[in-house]
């Protein structure tokens, strides 16, 4: 595994999501399931018996077996159903989802969601990762999300039945746990967590982190890493997949977020935060984060 270092750890930290769940229950018999075409993320956790994955494009299919979990982080074309044979997954129908049965032989257990990543800093990080992540139940190395899983499958045998608050919030800590070994793992990963693992540039996002208020132009920000202008973006660009215009801003909306959360006024975060004017402020604001600086502190306040 990769060692962590403060900034990995503050970008993970820095992640900002919602799950949600839309089903908890068992499916038995012939069935296939999916949630293409919604453009959200979603996951899918087998708490009982078994199911096959096929995504599009795979020309088999993969098996999830009971303390499986599904991290699909892009709208994919796939399916979850019973049949292991991609031909045959069109042909079954789509079933309505029974309640959980702890004494049943047959079927799947499942405890399907959504999650609702914010825009800006977390959508930046979500970019950079697989399109899908398999949590597996026999992964020596995710003892802390087995841990997890367990407490998701004992509330899921609770009687007279499982809280969706609770299976929310711990869906939520389980997907923490696999991004950070996912992170941990992967030397490939890209975006966010490439720049960071770089000394050329990891430097230059602490001091974007710690002073989003200066006046940052790409000619200051090339000057931290020595490099020529040119160079700068071209190589910053490639590593991130983003230009440095709009990492800097997406750092700069989530220290504006973090600020007017904490019921700091507008005017106080337009200039932390380094614009000069509060109608540019929030013009900026607006447009990356989906709703007016104002009406998101109120958001908070009522919190």
């Amino acid at each position: 595994m990769i060692s962590s270092t403060p900034l990995i750890d503050w970008l993970l930290e820095s992640l900002e999501l919602d799950a949600s769940l839309f089903h908890v229950g068992r499916y038995c018999g012939g069935w296939h399931s999916s949630t293409e075409g919604l453009a959200r993320a979603s996951f899918h956790m087998v708490v009982q018996g078994q199911c096959w994955l096929h995504v599009e494009g795979q020309t088999t299919g993969v098996q999830l077996n009971a303390g499986d979990a599904l991290f699909l982080l892009q709208d994919l074309k796939y399916r979850l159903s019973s049949a292991q044979d991609p031909s045959l997954v069109a042909q079954l129908p789509r079933q309505t989802m029974q309640a959980l049965d702890s004494q049943a032989e047959d079927g799947v257990g499942l405890v399907c969601g959504f999650f609702h990543f914010q825009p800006g800093l977390s959508a930046l990080i979500i970019e950079a990762l697989p399109a899908w992540i398999l949590l597996r139940a026999d992964d020596p190395s995710s003892h802390a999300a087995r841990t997890l899983f367990q407490l998701i499958l004992e509330e899921c045998q609770r009687t007279p039945g499982p809280s969706a608050a609770l299976l929310e919030r711990l869906s939520h800590l389980l997907f923490l746990y696999v991004l950070r070994q996912q992170v941990g793992d992967n030397p490939n990963l890209g975006g966010l967590v490439a720049l960071a693992r770089q000394p050329l540039f990891s430097s230059l996002l602490e001091q974007l982190i710690e002073h989003p208020e200066r006046p940052w132009t790409l000619e200051s920000m090339a000057a931290c890493t020595g490099l020529s202008r040119s160079a700068f973006f071209k190589r910053f660009s490639e590593q991130a997949g983003q230009s440095p215009g709009h990492v800097l801003l997406a750092l700069r909306m989530r220290h504006a977020c973090r600020l007017l959360q904490t019921g700091h006024t507008v005017e106080q975060v337009c200039g932390a935060v380094g614009y000069q004017s509060i109608a540019a402020f929030t013009r900026a604001f607006t447009k990356a984060i989906g709703v007016q600086p104002g009406a998101y502190r109120k958001q908070h306040e009522r919190r």
